[in-house]
């Protein structure tokens, strides 16, 4: 079985597994939790202007959550939003300064909008995603589900889907190993390893541009991009073979022409 795009071309029977990021690949919540950031960053934003006397530009839930957020630990993402508007908070705040906004705070904020929007109004699987996995379940490559956040086995498990995988690597997996987040290639590889395959004999698929340029530095057989959001040019300077709006464009074809 071999896959045709472009310029890509790799047999299936030489890859051993595939990882897949969940928000915006497996899972249609990357606009959730974007929604959340804006709500939390938008927050801050409004705090720190009242106390320094100027109008901070609201958070833009497109071009700074691509930028800066996606697919980065959560504190990651406050931190290098916050640089980007010049902004600097403590990490906890101290016994003399409880109740000051803190980078923790930020992102514990954003954290229980989402849960709660979870918890209302579920979330959605990509159908494409769904079948794809399922086929190379059948001929025997083994998948794992990644993700920086978290509540990736909540998401997973919301969507009806976390059976589905051979291993789950997350942001508790990162947070008890110590892996280093995206654009770092921890967390790819220690999907990898738990799955017994070499990186060269894995594929990434990743919507986040941190994401793919980890899939790079990791050295894996083929990085997919998923341009869910106009990216396609980042996406394929950060690092991916291949880039597609939806995981069905995909052409995989076995030598006698059935498809996973």
């Amino acid at each position: 079985m071999e896959h045709h795009l472009g310029d890509v071309m790799i047999a299936v029977s030489e890859l051993d597994g595939v990882v897949f990021d969940t928000d915006g690949v497996i899972t249609d919540t990357a606009s959730v939790h974007a929604a959340a950031w804006k709500r939390a960053f938008d927050a801050l934003l409004a705090e720190q202007g009242a106390r320094m006397g100027e109008r901070f530009r609201p958070f833009d839930a497109r071009d700074d959550y691509l930028r800066y957020v996606d697919g980065r630990p959560r504190d990651d993402g406050v931190r290098a939003f916050l640089a980007s508007r010049g902004i600097v908070l403590p990490e906890e705040a101290s016994d003399a300064d409880e109740g000051a906004p803190t980078v923790a705070g930020v992102g514990e904020r954003k954290n229980r909008d989402f849960l709660e929007q979870l918890r209302e109004h579920g979330v959605t699987p990509f159908e494409s995603t769904v079948a794809l996995i399922r086929g190379l379940r059948r001929r025997g490559v083994a998948v794992a589900a990644v993700s920086a956040s978290r509540n990736c086995e909540a998401v997973l498990r919301a969507a009806g889907v976390s059976d589905l995988f051979d291993v789950r690597v997350d942001g508790v997996d990162s947070a008890r190993l110590g892996l280093v987040g995206k654009p770092a290639p921890d967390l790819f590889l220690e999907a990898a390893r738990r799955l017994g395959a070499e990186p060269d004999r894995c594929a990434v698929v990743e919507d986040a541009l941190a994401g793919v340029e980890a899939g790079r530095r990791g050295g894996f057989a083929l990085v997919v991009g998923v341009d869910r959001a106009g990216q396609a040019a980042d996406l394929y300077r950060h690092g991916a073979d291949v880039v597609v709006t939806d995981l069905a464009e995909l052409e995989w074809a076995t030598p006698e022409g059935s498809t996973p």
